[in-house]
């Protein structure tokens, strides 16, 4: 009996890591075994018009029976959710108030299946700005960036050019973790899009670096995988910041776990980074050409 029910908790616990959030019955339901839905009656096809019909006019069509036309009303959707995101984004005045209005916020889905809001680790005042993809079932559980054994690999190499936490500002294009970890759709990345912008214009950081390839495509606009953005200084640049900002594409930590051989490409652009950093001048304007 208690070799059971460990095999039960072990299974649920699975379940739970795997991105199972919720029941939707109490009793298990096999609905490979129903019974196909039955087909509806085919309507029988109107008889052939021996002359041809009259030209139906504007007046006709919107009055003809059945044919439903939209009236102008509110967004609604993504497209309300994204504008609500844009009103509640900019009327933040610092960090704070922003992560409020991510609080308060419901035009994103995610944030229905997320256990907690994952906003921001590290120092604000920092003149660095580490922006990554979404957050994972450790950060998750614990409400913050890269804490999970991507986190520490990272912080790992952080350390090794001379940085930590507190030298360093983390966020997440996504603010809630996607169940089972997939790939965000492009209308999760929209609604939290105004908050990420609004996120960079409050911090004013000095240099980004973009940890993963939603990261780079979304804040970049480019179109390339991550292997070839990666370390290639780019601009990242939008109408409410005062001027660019240089950027550093390179290897989220996740899939240097995963393809250990990248790492010493990583590397690169950490040192890269460090480079950069300690001059204190944005890489562009030193010969660089954005295009790489």
């Amino acid at each position: 009996m208690q070799d059971e029910r460990e095999r039960a908790i072990a299974a649920l616990a699975w379940l739970v890591e795997a991105g199972a959030d919720e029941a939707i019955g109490e009793q298990p339901h096999d609905r490979m075994a129903e019974p196909p839905p039955k087909a509806r009656d085919a309507v029988p096809a109107s008889p052939a018009r021996e002359t041809p019909a009259p030209k139906k006019t504007a007046a006709h069509v919107s009055e003809a029976p059945g044919l439903w036309q939209p009236e102008p009303g509110p967004l609604t959707g993504a497209e309300a959710a994204v504008a609500s995101a844009r009103s509640m984004a900019a009327a933040a005045k610092n960090v704070t108030e922003l992560r409020e209005a991510l609080e308060a916020f419901e035009g994103c889905p995610l944030k229905a299946t997320a256990t907690n809001l994952c906003f921001s680790d590290g120092n604000p005042e920092a003149d660095i700005m580490i922006i990554g993809e979404a957050p994972g079932a450790q950060e998750d559980r614990e409400g913050k960036p890269f804490v999970g054994a991507s986190g520490r690999f990272m912080d790992r190499m952080l350390s090794f050019i001379g940085l930590d936490r507190t030298s360093v500002y983390i966020t997440n294009i996504l603010f809630w973790r996607p169940p089972g970890n997939r790939t965000p759709t492009p209308a999760e990345i929209a609604a939290c899009m105004p908050f990420v912008e609004r996120h960079i214009e409050l911090v004013d950081p000095s240099y980004l670096m973009l940890a993963g390839g939603i990261s780079a495509k979304t804040l970049l606009g480019r179109p390339e995988g991550i292997l070839k953005q990666r370390g290639h200084w780019r601009h990242y640049q939008h109408a409410g910041l005062p001027r660019p900002i240089p950027a550093l594409p390179t290897l989220h930590p996740a899939y240097l776990l995963r393809q250990p051989a990248q790492k010493r490409l990583a590397w690169q652009d950490y040192l890269k980074f460090r480079q950069a950093v300690r001059s204190g001048r944005d890489p562009l304007s030193e010969g660089e050409p954005e295009s790489g």
